[in-house]
């Protein structure tokens, strides 16, 4: 699967439009919503708390509803993760993406890793979920098994980073990544994307979805023809 990008503005389409801490306010998710329907954005991703707001903003849009569970630490209860993961999607969200438990993989404890994201996964039914893997806290080897178990249960995407934590994402993981989970699964790039030629860099290693609260900085750059995955 090749994806050509011609102009900055057609990476609108792979970006997830995203406004995630804590201080935002109603008018901030406003204009989130706002600005997705005008560049065409792929999704909004927000707390759950504002879904309601979004879907009744983004009403007769093809913009989707992209929510967090477990964020940002990704240590909560499974139980707790799957709940609120069913009550986002019952609120409206389309697509949910949680926080794998970084703590249960430094432990070793793959079986409980594998646990979690299967409960989440099935609280999902047929919305995508996408798995954050925290990568920057990880070894290689790490991203590796997560990525097995991911593509093993069949998520819809594995995605590297909160964007709360000391790194975000690299073009060395998001390769690596592809490697690992084939062309069946999603990659998602996230966490410190702000300009088009690293978006562009993302895509061109095997993303095919970036998380960005930059998305009109990344769209507003000039001509560039690319080819990625």
């Amino acid at each position: 699967m090749t994806i050509k990008i011609h102009a900055p503005k057609e990476i609108a389409q792979f970006i997830d439009h995203t406004a995630l801490t804590a201080e935002k306010t109603e008018q901030d998710i406003i204009k989130l919503c706002q600005e997705a329907k005008t560049h065409h954005f792929c999704s909004v991703c927000i707390n759950s708390g504002y879904i309601p707001l979004a879907q009744k903003e983004l009403a007769g849009s093809n913009v989707k509803i992209c929510t967090v569970v477990g964020f940002p630490l990704g240590a909560n209860l499974t139980s707790v993760k799957a709940f609120e993961a069913k009550a986002a999607i019952a609120a409206g969200a389309d697509e949910v993406d949680m926080v794998i438990n970084v703590g249960l993989i430094k432990s070793q404890q793959w079986d409980t890793v594998r646990d979690d994201i299967h409960a989440v996964l099935d609280a999902c039914g047929n919305k995508t979920l996408k798995v954050i893997l925290e990568t920057c806290l990880l070894t290689k080897e790490e991203i590796i098994q997560a990525c097995e178990i991911c593509r093993d249960l069949g998520v819809g995407f594995v995605k590297t980073s909160t964007g709360f934590n000391k790194s975000g994402a690299s073009v060395e993981d998001i390769t690596l990544m592809r490697k690992i989970v084939g062309e069946n699964i999603g990659v998602k790039a996230s966490g410190g994307i702000r300009d088009t030629q690293t978006a562009i860099a993302m895509i061109e290693a095997g993303a095919n979805r970036i998380g960005a609260s930059a998305g009109i900085a990344i769209i507003s750059s000039k001509t560039i023809d690319v080819e990625g995955y």
